[in-house]
């Protein structure tokens, strides 16, 4: 038996101690990239650079440190303003800016810069995973990852990061989410620190320097997504680069062990997170160094008349959905000027040289037939093509059209960046020049070489393009024939932004085969395999030869299908969750593998389970806090599938623990399909931790959890977590066997069929039962109102007052039976079992007075003590500490016959129980 908790520490329910962890593996940010000094000095951000560039060395670039590609120049500060390195106030009316990313600096502090430009990230991500963009928010004294800019009008965050950016930013964000899975494309043997700029606590202290490095005024400083290290970004170079999970390191699930095949699924998808319903990010306002918001359909306000506002699109599919980013400029701007601000736009540093404004078609100018074809030229528009190298900027009384696109001009000759897709490896990526003859073949062969791989043969290897956007990586593999010029001159007539996030991998030819493992509930239970598998087949068409029924969970009516093929997946996905199968809609979620064998001897993973609609927005908060703090993988939200899909993922861990937060319903939710799932769980009695967010919450304050969470720090609450003490506490069957009391001819045929509920705390019938009833129905009919507990109660209050004056005579409407022997009742309004020392939202219903009748009261001593209570005013003096409740037994079995539909509440969860026998039991091994 488990050692209970001291006095003022935590408890576990269930057995185990903490152990230590070890480091694994995870993705960087590097910081490698070239030096640039100006627009068109060097090497752009995309895969290929400008013409003006300058033809590149074939040959590997090896992996380190250099400057970060900012476009610095000295500008006049007009207004109080801080340095985004040192995060101290620039003195004087001079400072450094990025022309391109809006970094602010020290005039000393530049030669310290290592944060790269925005423009250049993409290409320094090691492993591209993409982001899970939650709706919008007003998240204070946050700053935009992208433009660095404050997030004072509604932004949004990563659900699995700590990147916040501004809607319209979204595009430009680097795909550089944490790898939290295996995706059969690399395997890693180190985990290093994953760092994010700024955004850091107030108090954030540097772990090499001691001092301060948080900011509450600029985006600075670093901190690792996993381990929580904190530093300044000069600072961090001195620490180790491998990560150690820090604190949490038992309880994390390492990413090497979760295996997820993910072709054609969004992270959301693999991260069971729930979609958004608001507008997509990127597809809203934008607006651009101090210019005034505009978007799609949306008119530009007036500026002064030496101003002219533009809307400017960087390709094809951008003037097909309108989407547009607004510059000003003057009305006198040379062509140089405009085209370079439209390039920083769209964060391209590439060499303006290679590019050219073409005012939109006539369709997209409202019948604006003048314009149509039309370069820019220093405050007049030419014929495309007419314009000499010698002509000159000249006023003109032509009017300006508002609206252009940028394009690439024709390239004979590009150097083409190709990255090893494999770590072990001494360079972060060949560059070979690309002509009118390279193909994807040309290209493979001609890197092996360099790459020292050429013995294995080009049929081993083939070339991936890899299009790293910010919400979804997508990867295809090209044809050896693919003509590579062509597909650059593509791929930037589609999107010169797209052109900066696409990637050319050299690959391994190695042929991973599909499979994916996909959730299904809301099934009718009670079926057999084959049944299931009819069902399905019936209700979504599955295809026999590529989906199989690998577990079933019949009595939860659930299984999980083994789908051998990426496109079936993705269709049964998208098909089962607008499916209902006997009037119930079904549940689809994708599930990861845990490798258990790869687990680390001391790594005890937390399994997380959180009801967001407990404790109003508290049970929305945590589940992104939790995501963040651990791998994503391990935090399951209960109202998407229960908590079944959670212990089937940990079903082969050998040893982990569970914390729920909800109110006592959820938890003895989650207790109830723990105790049907033992039996297939290598880990049979997890501890189970409770953060309570309900109402009452009388579990969480017998085991010190407090009486709700109010706000404290999701990392603190973790912590404690590991550190609790384990107890025990008893788990009762409860078996409703329903029946029509009047014995007539359809008795058999209207009786309920009989079902089995688990307790913890406590069984209530009578009038506990119809206050908990009538507040569910409140919360039902309109739950956006119960978001606080002080309002809840005042509910509970509102609906007991109505009940004063209605006596119901429960005594002669059941009778009671413990150990066998008939229990003759009081006048009593309302029957209590309890298993805790806490009912009604802390309230001791027992008493402490001894009885040499009773033994007294323990959670762990397989006994339940029986309790009534004589109205509300009864109910209210208890909860007040002026009474008890009436004691009427204690025993381990018991039987009541109900002799008329009466509330029945179990743990919180009530409904209306026919009249027929309830016979409560214990549960067979105590809950730890």
């Amino acid at each position: 038996m488990a050692a209970a908790a001291e006095p003022g520490a935590r408890a576990w329910l269930g057995g185990g101690s903490p152990r230590q962890g070890s480091p694994t593996s995870s993705p960087e940010l590097g910081a490698g990239s070239r030096s640039r000094s100006g627009p068109g000095s060097g090497p752009g951000s995309g895969p290929g650079s400008g013409p003006g560039s300058g033809p590149e060395r074939a040959g590997a670039r090896p992996l380190g440190p250099a400057a970060p590609s900012h476009s610095f120049r000295k500008v006049t500060l007009t207004k109080p303003t801080f340095c985004h390195l040192c995060s101290d106030f620039i003195w004087g009316l001079a400072g450094i800016l990025c022309d391109v990313c809006n970094f602010m600096s020290h005039e000393k502090c530049l030669k310290h810069v290592k944060t790269p430009c925005t423009s250049v990230a993409p290409s320094l991500v090691r492993v591209p995973v993409a982001h899970c963009f939650g709706p919008r928010g007003l998240y204070k004294r946050r700053f935009c990852a992208v433009c660095r800019k404050g997030l004072e009008a509604p932004g949004v965050r990563c659900e699995v990061c700590e990147l916040h950016v501004h809607p319209d930013c979204v595009p430009f964000a680097c795909s550089d989410c944490r790898q939290c899975h295996q995706d059969g494309h690399r395997d890693h043997d180190t985990h290093l620190h994953h760092w994010r700029e700024g955004n850091l606590p107030s108090g954030a202290r540097c772990e090499v320097c001691r001092k301060t490095c948080g900011s509450s005024d600029v985006l600075a400083g670093v901190r690792c997504e996993w381990c929580g290290v904190q530093a300044h970004s000069v600072c961090s170079a001195a620490l180790a680069p491998e990560c150690t999970f820090g604190r949490l390191r038992t309880m994390v699930l390492p990413p090497a062990c979760v295996r997820l095949l993910s072709r054609n699924f969004s992270k959301m998808h693999c991260f069971r997170i729930s979609e958004s319903t608001a507008p997509e990010p990127g597809e809203g306002d934008d607006s651009v160094d101090g210019s005034t918001p505009a978007g799609p359909g949306r008119e530009v306000m007036a500026l002064e008349s030496s101003k002219q506002t533009l809307k400017i699109f960087d390709g094809n599919d951008a003037v097909q959905r309108n989407y547009f980013r607004a510059i000003t400029v003057s009305r006198l701007a040379k062509s140089q000027e405009v085209l370079e601000a439209a390039l920083r736009a769209y964060y391209i540093t590439e060499d303006p040289q290679g590019f050219q404004l073409q005012a939109l078609p006539a369709p997209a100018l409202a019948g604006d037939t003048g314009a149509s074809g039309k370069v820019w030229s220093g405050g007049t528009t030419q014929e495309e093509g007419s314009r000499g190298p010698g002509a000159r900027d000249v006023p003109s009384a032509v009017r300006i059209p508002e609206a252009w696109i940028i394009c690439a001009l024709p390239r004979t000759q590009e150097v083409l960046k190709i990255y090893p897709a494999w770590l072990k490896v001494g360079v972060a990526y060949v560059s070979i020049r690309v002509t009118p003859q390279s193909t994807a073949r040309t290209a493979v062969l001609e890197v092996l070489p360099l790459l020292g791989r050429q013995v294995e043969g080009r049929k081993s290897f083939q070339l991936v393009e890899v299009l790293m956007g910010s919400r979804q990586v997508q990867r295809t593999v090209l044809a050896d024939e693919e003509p590579l010029l062509d597909r650059l001159r593509e791929i930037r007539q589609t999107s010169l932004r797209q052109m900066s996030q696409t990637r050319f991998y050299v690959a391994e030819s190695r042929v991973v085969a599909p499979r994916v493992s996909l959730f299904v509930g809301g099934l009718p239970p009670g079926r057999s395999p084959q049944e299931y598998s009819s069902l399905l087949d019936e209700a979504v068409a599955s295809k026999a030869g590529l989906v199989s029924v690998s577990h079933v969970y019949s009595t939860q009516g659930a299984v999980v299908l083994d789908v051998a093929c990426f496109a079936e997946a993705e269709r049964l996905y998208m098909l089962v969750r607008d499916t209902a199968v006997h009037g119930r809609p079904l549940t689809a979620l994708v599930l990861p593998d845990v490798l258990h064998l790869k687990l680390p001897p001391d790594c005890r993973p937390l399994l997380v389970f959180v009801n967001p609609r407990s404790g109003g927005l508290k049970g929305r908060d945590l589940l992104c806090s939790f995501r963040k703090l651990l791998n994503p993988h391990q935090v399951f939200e209960l109202t998407n599938g229960g908590p079944l899909p959670g212990f089937h993922v940990f079903s082969q861990v050998p040893c982990f623990r569970v914390l729920v937060c909800g109110g006592d319903g959820t938890v003895g939710w989650v207790l109830a399909a723990l105790e049907e799932m033992r039996h297939r769980l290598a880990c049979p009695e997890p501890a189970v931790a409770i953060l309570p967010l309900g109402t009452g919450n009388d579990l969480g304050r017998v085991l010190r959890w407090g009486a709700g969470y109010s706000g404290e720090d999701p990392f603190s609450v973790l912590v404690s977590v590991d550190e609790a003490d384990a107890v025990l506490v008893d788990r009762w069957t409860i078996l409703l066997d329903a029946h029509e009391a009047g014995g007539g001819e359809n008795s058999v045929s209207d009786a309920e069929p009989p079902k089995i509920v688990h307790m913890s705390n406590y069984c209530g019938i009578g009038i506990d039962a119809e206050l908990s009833l009538d507040f569910h129905q409140a919360r039902e009919e309109e739950p956006g109102k119960f978001t606080s507990r002080f309002h809840n109660k005042g509910v509970y209050v509102r609906a007991g007052l109505q009940k004063l004056s209605h006596p119901r005579g429960l005594h002669r409407a059941l009778r009671l039976q413990a150990e066998q022997q008939e229990v003759e009742l009081p006048s009593i309004e309302g029957l209590i079992f309890i298993n805790i020392p806490s009912w009604g939202s802390g309230a001791d219903l027992w008493g402490s007075d001894s009885d040499s009748r009773f033994e007294k009261p323990r959670m762990d001593d397989g006994l339940l003590e029986v309790v009534g209570v004589t109205g509300v005013v009864h109910m209210g003096q208890v909860q007040g500490g002026l009474r008890s409740g009436i004691r009427i037994a204690q025993g381990s079995y018991f039987r009541v016959t109900l002799l008329k539909a009466t509330p029945v509440q179990v743990d919180g969860e009530p409904w209306v129980q026919a009249p027929g026998h309830m016979i409560i039991s214990a549960a067979g091994p105590k809950m730890g």
